[in-house]
């Protein structure tokens, strides 16, 4: 499996690696390590889904074994071909590749029936004609143990028959499931007589109508492990209290046995990561599909503009340990904004634009101003923008009336305009009829070419700009939290804490020319507004469309230093 000295330091030190490094230097095994992901293909990957991928292709890579990509579709009621074509791509896009070893769990229908028949046989298991209530009921609660169904101790004879004629189609839904026949007493409920098939007549996507019956997911997941000789089957703590369920199954069937090992799932603020409560965000419409910018999936952050890069990373910093607790989202935004920092060019672009007017300036003239691409990537060089008559500015960088220590622009004070000249508010011009300010008037110091002025003035404001004769208009949408809470999944519904603010769009929104030609997933960082990703190319005109990724306040460190001076 590889040895403690050849481990890399970006995730060494968890509990997970502990165990494994033991069992090497015990020599309790030789067996190359096997791990896998094993998703329901009943939606789209999210970012909890990343932290669990990373694991177990991670482990595989250190240790030089292999990780399966296995699909448990045991379900043909929710599952389709759709959703795992798009975790394919996902796994991928996160840098991963499975090679050859994708599999199914309906690869192993017959074998898993075949143990099925086994414990049947052995008085292990047996054929319930209870409804799905009855069974709820006689199951009991944590505080009172469960009743047998009066079914329990019919003979093994006719329970073989009946689950035959189950598997032959002879009984429509619900009409009978098979159980284990374990402990109806256990203080642990998921053995008492856990349901391990039941009747399902809709047509699978792989296997069509072959099957009339499908192994339920307790059962199937931890034979396919056994099938697939998996060496540590890595999941997350839920699925601990299973695990007795699992060892039960294994041991009654006699396979192979994968060592089950846990670790805390990712909690993150403002999110949900329920994968029922986010098909049901998709279905009433709440967003605009699975890989909505707002949304926590995969594909959701990568339409926004997160690289593969920012959440591994993350994945990585969070770390592996069994004690569940909250991430902070400010952590998730921290480092994609640290990858992106590095590897984006600036340019500048005006969401929300106010037409100022610079009146000293010839009104045919223009001029090329250098501008620095990524002051932090000597390397990625500068480019030229456009001076002239007539700008545009955000319009938050104008106030007509400001409070004491604003540094933007307002009537009668000077500013600086990145790259280009000092200017002073002249004159605010407003419709006659909404009395709105539709443009400014200003005139520009040309003697301060690139924002310094010889006469040593200070100027305190910086603003960002684009030239109209050199900038397009375009979309830009900017997305906030999807919740207005921190602990969504504490409360009912999930729907009275959806934030009916969680996207803005500013259709009228001006961009250097520079990125006219910007392709889908470019990303760049918009001087003091953030960065940016090309969400698609507008059909109607051909022209960029944008998502914000993330603004440039690092809300993470703030976070970090206020807990160091608190401490």
């Amino acid at each position: 499996m590889g040895n403690k000295s050849e481990l890399p330091n970006q995730i060494s030190n968890n509990f997970i690696q502990e165990i494994i490094e033991n069992q090497i230097n015990s020599n309790e095994s030789d067996q190359k390590l096997v791990t896998r992901f094993p998703p329901e293909p009943n939606g789209y990957l999210h970012i909890g889904h990343a932290k669990s991928i990373s694991i177990n292709f991670e482990l595989a890579k250190i240790y030089e074994g292999k990780c399966h990509l296995r699909f448990d579709d045991t379900n043909p009621t929710k599952e389709s071909p759709h959703f795992i074509e798009s975790i394919k791509k996902d796994i991928k896009w996160l840098g991963w590749d499975w090679g050859s070893n994708l599999f199914y769990a309906s690869d192993y229908f017959q074998q898993l029936f075949e143990y099925a028949t086994k414990l049947t046989l052995d008085g292990k298991a047996y054929v319930d004609e209870s409804s799905q209530e009855q069974i709820r009921e006689l199951r009991g609660t944590l505080n009172s143990p469960g009743l047998e169904s009066k079914y329990r101790n019919r003979p093994i004879s006719e329970n073989i028959s009946l689950l035959n004629r189950m598997k032959n189609g002879d009984f429509e839904e619900g009409a009978m499931v098979l159980r284990a026949k374990i402990d109806m007493k256990s203080g642990n409920i998921n053995l008492r007589d856990p349901v391990l098939y039941r009747i399902i007549k809709t047509p699978h996507f792989k296997t069509g109508t072959q099957w009339k019956i499908y192994p339920t997911y307790d059962f199937a997941h931890g034979q396919s492990d056994s099938i697939e000789k998996i060496t540590h089957s890595i999941c997350t703590m839920e699925f601990e209290d299973h695990r007795p369920l699992y060892n039960w199954l294994i041991e009654n069937i006699n396979i192979h046995h994968p060592q089950q090992i846990e670790f805390a799932r990712l909690n993150l603020s403002y999110t949900v990561l329920s994968k029922r409560k986010l098909s049901e965000l998709v279905e009433n419409k709440h967003v605009q599909g699975w890989d909505d910018p707002r949304m926590p999936t995969i594909s959701g952050l990568r339409k926004r503009g997160y690289t593969a890069e920012s959440i591994k990373n993350f994945c990585n910093k969070i770390g592996v340990a069994k004690r569940q607790n909250t991430v902070e989202i400010q952590l998730l935004e921290h480092c994609v904004r640290e990858d992106l920092n590095k590897n984006c060019k600036r340019i500048m672009g005006v969401i929300n634009p106010l037409k100022v007017v610079i009146t000293n300036y010839p009104e045919n003239k223009s001029e090329k101003l250098e501008a620095i691409n990524n002051p932090e990537q000597p390397e990625m060089g500068s480019r030229q923008i456009e001076f002239s008559r007539e700008i545009y500015i955000d319009s938050d960088d104008f106030m007509e009336n400001p409070p004491k220590k604003y540094f933007r622009l307002s009537p009668g004070k000077e500013v600086r305009l990145r790259y280009g000249y000092i200017i002073k508010c002249t004159n605010v011009i407003r419709d006659k009829i909404s009395n709105k300010i539709i443009q400014i008037e200003c005139e520009y110091d040309p003697q301060t070419k690139g924002g310094y002025a010889p006469d040593g003035r200070k100027i305190k404001g910086t603003i960002h700009w684009v030239s109209s004769a050199n900038s397009f208009t375009t979309q830009v949408n900017l997305f906030h939290n999807l919740f207005t809470v921190e602990k969504p999944d504490e409360h009912d519904s999930i729907t009275e804490v959806l934030n009916p603010n969680s996207i803005e769009v500013f259709s009228e929104a001006k961009i250097e020319n520079h990125l006219l030609q910007a392709k889908p997933d470019e990303k760049f960082q918009f001087e003091r507004l953030g960065y940016f990703c090309v969400d698609q190319i507008n059909p109607n005109n051909n022209l960029p469309i944008f998502n914000r990724t993330v603004t440039l306040r690092d809300s993470w460190n703030k976070i970090q230093k206020s807990n160091k001076s608190s401490s």
